[in-house]
């Protein structure tokens, strides 16, 4: 049923929610549990009631004052969430307030409440409860967009993703599996390798150990997130007509770029990034979370693609899960409970 829009007035208070906050940038300990003005939805945008959220890189990058959030944006981390729709903005239809969802953000998600335009909502996948929910908005578009819709990742080919223990590389292991690839992953230690495969990759690859691109031999899409470190193997490691698409820059920003070695491939070289994307338009994020709905989502309600949570820890231990993320034994999505 297609819910009539509300004006946003009949939710909002001038009460103070609670959320996270940067006090400097700095280490975990910079992150403070404190009062807030609450968010009020404007056009075209939807108000919640956030039951949880997930940790990202991208949170560690901002609490250390590297990677500001957009123009207009909350200033608290959170670049996703699950929870109930509580208010309805000028415009919006086909949501209703009590709809349970979960949300892809440009931030904000570390808070009681969060203002997101309704063409980033996504509907809870059937058999995902609401917490775990908020572990998938970010990793599913992340994905879906970059291994789908950029490099066009095709059944029966090689696909390679670095860092294949973390939210990123648990969730593009299942997905590639599920559209017919030959996967392939790096990571740290026999114990996150033995996990990987069991997610289903096919090649494992100790990166402390052994040379990714003597083991996979060739990748027709590479997903990385270690930038320049990388760069000059990745190329190596592509296959005629390979793309290798850059989500992350864990390894440097600048790198040795043999185009010769790409001529001869006729190969790609791809950088992409979701937070700063508009929402409207043919690479906005409306576009990519329509995609993950119609063709993603059916496969994690099957149970095909499931979500790898870590664990659950309450929001107020904020600054606990940035310290697991950076010790690096986490394997899947940390998710704070609100």
């Amino acid at each position: 049923m297609v819910a009539t829009a509300r004006p946003s007035c009949d939710r909002i208070t001038v009460e103070p929610m609670r959320a996270i906050t940067i006090r400097e940038p700095g280490g975990p300990d910079v992150l403070a549990w404190t009062e807030v003005r609450d968010p009020e939805p404007g056009p075209g945008e939807v108000l919640l009631d956030v039951a949880a959220t997930a940790v990202n890189r991208a949170d560690l990058l901002q609490r250390q004052g590297h990677y500001p959030p957009p123009k207009g944006t909350s200033e608290s981390p959170g670049l996703e969430c699950s929870g109930t729709v509580a208010a309805l903005g000028d415009g919006v239809t086909g949501w209703n307030v009590g709809d349970e969802v979960c949300a892809l953000l440009a931030g904000g998600g570390y808070a009681e409440r969060v203002v997101v335009p309704a063409a980033q909502l996504l509907p809870l996948p059937d058999g995902v409860d609401l917490v775990t929910a908020a572990s998938l908005p970010e990793v599913a578009c992340t994905v879906w967009s970059n291994v789908v819709m950029v490099a066009g990742l095709r059944e029966g080919e090689t696909f390679l993703v670095h860092g294949g223990a973390g939210g990123i590389g648990t969730h593009a292991i299942q997905v590639a599996k599920a559209l017919g690839a030959r996967v392939a992953v790096t990571a740290g230690s026999a114990e996150r390798l033995r996990r990987c495969a069991e997610l289903g990759a096919d090649v494992l690859v100790n990166y402390r150990e052994q040379d990714f691109v003597a083991e996979v031999g060739q990748a027709d899409v590479v997903l990385d997130n270690m930038g320049a470190a990388y760069l000059d193997r990745n190329v190596d490691v592509l296959a005629p007509d390979g793309r290798l698409v850059v989500i992350g820059l864990q390894g440097g920003v600048k790198g040795p770029l043999n185009i010769g070695k790409l001529l001869s491939k006729r190969a790609s070289v791809t950088g992409t990034g979701l937070r700063f994307r508009p929402v409207d338009g043919p690479n906005g994020k409306g576009r990519i979370v329509a995609e993950v709905r119609e063709h993603l989502w059916p496969l994690v309600s099957s149970g095909r693609v499931k979500p790898v949570v870590h664990d659950v820890l309450p929001i107020e231990r904020a600054g606990d899960a940035h310290r697991a993320l950076e010790d690096g034994d986490v394997f899947g999505k940390l998710v704070l409970k609100v």
